[in-house]
């Protein structure tokens, strides 16, 4: 009852404090086109308010913040529908500044997850790993095309392939989280899902590559596929040569040097060049921003005198991912849930993404691990989930229904991931301490 009544307060403050607001916002527009400073500040003061609130809130009830950010940039978002059209924020977030600084923040949040990965646990995966991670992108795409085209026999094949692609990556931070509140990170189930992640999010890049590749060509061969892949390992494999060679040279100059922040500065610009590279070469900059993330370690920096680059990223990473998730949520009509086809593309993809992860768990060849622990940690799809649809809705693939559906696909998945994963292991624990005695 007390988590309700703390969701209603919070819903009702962050309600208050935007009315006033909203007469403003729907008569900032500049007489020449151009978005206003004043109108960019209040938007990013709306943003990261909204933010903030719902993640606490969503913190203190075990939920992910990012689901707080998303279902908060919703009600925001549908702000005119919720009052009955009593308000309305117009077009206040509807502009290129704040669409520019959530690109920012996907690839900042993507330069995070490069770091927060190892080279060598990458080249150390086992088998067991790789083929969950294989089956655990493969089935869940198969999937995600047949029951969204049974679902949309209209959408064409463009749409039931990118949902798909939708359903490939695992946010594994949420299973990370788990496992290492009931102290489970040494176990042979976690070592698998974390090594799988590693794999997962190099084939997701790719198969994110690949796809956007065959929509905006507007054909699909063999031979694209394979250029397509080849790039996108070619970059990635390149990236990480060239850059195991020249970061620790970079490193030992700017150790050299006493310019306050230059560490900061340093990773940003690599992770610049190599975003730059990767639209040059035709990929996402966020293939670019992951690969700089998992070729900088602090190893290459002689001088320590300043913080780890992970504490440094994290101020930017906390002011500019959440608004690429509020803006996310912003963008979701809630008047397509009221669509029967709305939910019964939510429902058919969910079940598609869980039964698919399911699926992966047959490629454990550990005999002490648990397949079903497995599978379910793989389960989440979080903040992965709403790149893809983002990248899918700007090539104009996916339009708000099916937007809406796959936030809702989101939403379930990162609910219902952490009580099935508690369940599963304590499970585990019990069939155990009953085998011994």
């Amino acid at each position: 009852m007390l988590k309700k009544k703390s969701l209603w307060s919070a819903i009702i403050v962050l309600s208050v404090a935007l009315m006033p607001l909203s007469s403003y916002a729907s008569s900032a527009e500049s007489a020449e086109g151009a978005v206003p400073i004043d109108q960019v500040l209040l938007a990013l003061v709306i943003i990261l308010f909204a933010a903030k609130i719902g993640g606490e809130l969503f913190e203190k009830m075990k939920q992910p913040a990012v689901l707080g950010e998303l279902i908060f940039g919703i009600i925001i978002g549908n702000f005119a529908l919720l009052s009955g059209g009593a308000f309305s924020f117009g077009h206040l977030f509807d502009n290129e500044i704040i669409s520019t600084l959530a690109e920012l923040g996907v690839m900042i949040l993507l330069f995070q997850v490069g770091l927060e990965s190892n080279i060598r646990d990458l080249m150390k995966v086992g088998v067991s790993s790789l083929l969950v991670a294989v089956i655990g992108v493969a089935a869940p795409m198969v999937l995600g095309y047949y029951v969204s085209s049974w679902i949309l026999p209209e959408a064409g094949f463009n749409t039931w392939l990118f949902i798909g692609a939708t359903l490939t990556a695992t946010s594994v931070g949420i299973t990370a989280r788990v496992l290492k509140d009931l102290g489970k990170l040494s176990t042979p189930e976690a070592k698998i899902i974390l090594g799988a992640a590693v794999v997962d999010d190099v084939l997701g890049l790719i198969i994110l590559s690949i796809v956007s590749g065959i929509i905006v060509s507007g054909s699909i061969s063999m031979g694209s596929i394979a250029y397509t892949s080849s790039i996108s390992l070619a970059f990635l494999a390149g990236s990480v040569i060239i850059g195991l060679w020249s970061a620790p040279k970079i490193g030992a100059w700017v150790s050299k040097m006493h310019v306050e922040g230059m560490k900061i500065v340093t990773a940003f610009l690599f992770m610049f060049v190599m975003a730059y590279l990767a639209i040059e070469v035709g990929l996402a900059a966020i293939v670019g921003a992951f690969a700089a993330g998992l070729v900088l370690d602090d190893v290459i920096f002689v001088n320590k005198k300043e913080h780890p680059i992970d504490d440094l990223v994290k101020p930017l990473y906390c002011i500019f991912v959440p608004i690429f998730f509020v803006l996310m949520g912003i963008q979701v009509d809630m008047s397509v849930f009221f669509d029967m086809q709305v939910i019964l593309i939510a429902l058919g993809i969910t079940a598609a993404s869980i039964i698919g992860k399911q699926a992966c768990s047959a490629g454990v060849r550990c005999p002490e691990a648990n397949k079903l622990i497995v599978g379910i940690g793989m389960i989440s799809r979080g903040e992965v989930g709403l790149i893809f649809a983002s990248v899918g809705k700007g090539l104009g693939v996916i339009n708000d229904a099916v937007f809406g559906a796959i936030v809702i696909m989101v939403i379930l998945t990162t609910l219902v991931t952490p009580p099935l994963l508690k369940w599963s292991i304590q499970r585990k624990d019990k069939m155990v301490a009953e085998g011994a005695k």
